[in-house]
C-alpha cells in the first residue's frame, strides 16, 4: 500500500532514545514532520538530522514538531542524539513495522544489509492527515527542507 496526500497517517508506537514509548497520538493537535533515515552515524543521515536540529526553532514558530525514525536500536539512537545535540525525538523502528507501513523501507540495502528505513519525509497536519510526502530512492539524496517548510506555512 502506498500512502497518498490527504490520507490519515498510520498510527505508530515506537521506543525513543530515552526508552519511552512514543506514539503518533502523542502529537494530537500538532503539525508533525516525520523524517525517516537509514542509519545513525552515517554522513548523509547526520547532515539530514543536523539540518533538522539547526532549523528546529523555525518549526516551533510555525507550530510543528519533528521526529526522526530509523531501524537503529534506541541505545544507538541515544548515543547519536547525545553526540549531535538533537532536541527532537529519535525513534527506533527496530522491529521494522513503521517504516514499511509508511512505504519508507529498503528490503535490500547496501553491503547486504536488509530491512533499512529509506530516507523519507511525511508532513502531517494537526489532524494527522498527510500534506507532504517525499520518499528518496537514493540514500545519498537529502529531502527538500524548503518544500517541507512551505507546506506548513500555507
Amino acid at each position: 500500500m502506498r500512502l497518498e496526500i490527504g490520507q490519515q497517517a498510520p498510527e505508530f508506537k515506537l521506543v525513543s532514545s530515552e526508552l519511552k514509548e512514543v506514539s503518533l497520538s502523542d502529537y494530537t493537535g500538532r503539525n508533525l514532520v516525520i523524517h525517516f533515515f537509514p542509519l545513525a552515524f552515517t554522513g548523509t543521515c547526520t547532515t539530514q538530522l543536523c539540518t533538522m536540529r539547526d532549523s528546529f526553532e523555525d518549526y516551533q514558530t510555525i507550530d510543528a514538531d519533528m521526529i526522526a525514525v530509523s531501524i537503529d536500536s534506541p541505545f544507538v539512537l541515544a548515543k547519536y542524539k547525545s553526540e549531535n545535540n538533537y532536541q527532537f525525538n529519535l525513534l527506533s523502528d527496530f522491529n521494522k513495522e513503521v517504516s514499511p507501513a509508511y512505504g519508507a523501507f529498503y528490503e535490500d540495502f547496501i553491503y547486504g544489509l536488509k530491512g533499512v528505513s529509506k530516507r523519507a519525509v511525511f508532513v502531517l497536519d494537526s489532524d494527522h492527515k498527510i500534506i507532504y510526502i517525499e520518499i528518496l530512492e537514493d540514500a545519498n539524496d537529502l529531502p527538500s527542507f524548503t518544500a517541507i517548510k512551505e507546506c506548513l506555512i500555507k
